[in-house]
């Protein structure tokens, strides 16, 4: 299991190999779903559990990680919070989805650059004000694509993304969620 406590080292790729990893992905899984239209029906999970004040630590796959709050809200500060994690989700998405459009479309990228950030109001987390959501009222993405095509191309690789990224339609459309809740 690896814990994230430090920064991972994440091994250096060329273009070429990223490109070569792309492509053999694609290819693989659309082997797979022309098969069995059911194989790419995905179901992620993760654990998590409360430590310290008002930290948590969650199991994702093979990975351990852990969330927190800054001290004005109650936390010790030791990780990021919740809301930079779904921001940094968005981000993450987004880096993969470009490569993968980029390569699929044909676009030439050398890097991927995505600032995002997030307006939220916590009066209502705060009990201070029921009139406003508790989540995000407008995020912003940012980003920046190195490379030799045209700003035209750049933005149709952008309406590839937007309609294909996995967290950008989380936050883009609303999401059924169901809760449960049992007594230990």
């Amino acid at each position: 299991m690896t814990t994230l406590t430090t920064a991972p080292v994440v091994p250096e790729i060329t273009a070429e190999d990223r490109a070569k990893r792309l492509q053999q992905a694609g290819e693989a899984w659309g082997k797979r779903i022309d098969a069995k239209r059911s194989s790419s029906h995905l179901t992620y999970r993760a654990e998590g559990e409360g430590v310290g004040g008002v930290a948590t630590r969650v199991r994702a796959g093979a990975h351990e990680f852990y969330i927190d709050e800054p001290a004005a809200l109650a936390g010790d500060d030791v990780a990021a919070s919740p809301v930079d994690y779904a921001l940094g989700a968005l981000i993450g998405c987004q880096v993969v989805v470009y490569r993968l459009y980029a390569q699929a479309l044909g676009i030439q990228v050398d890097d991927v650059r995505v600032t995002a950030e997030g307006d939220l109001d916590a009066a209502r987390l705060l009990g201070k004000d029921d009139s406003v959501r508790p989540g995000f009222s407008a995020i912003r993405l940012h980003v920046e694509l190195t490379g030799p095509e045209t700003q035209e191309r750049y933005e149709s690789l952008r309406d590839a993304v937007d309609i294909n990224c996995p967290v950008y339609d989380l936050f883009a459309n609303p999401t059924p969620v169901s809760v449960t809740v049992a007594k230990a």
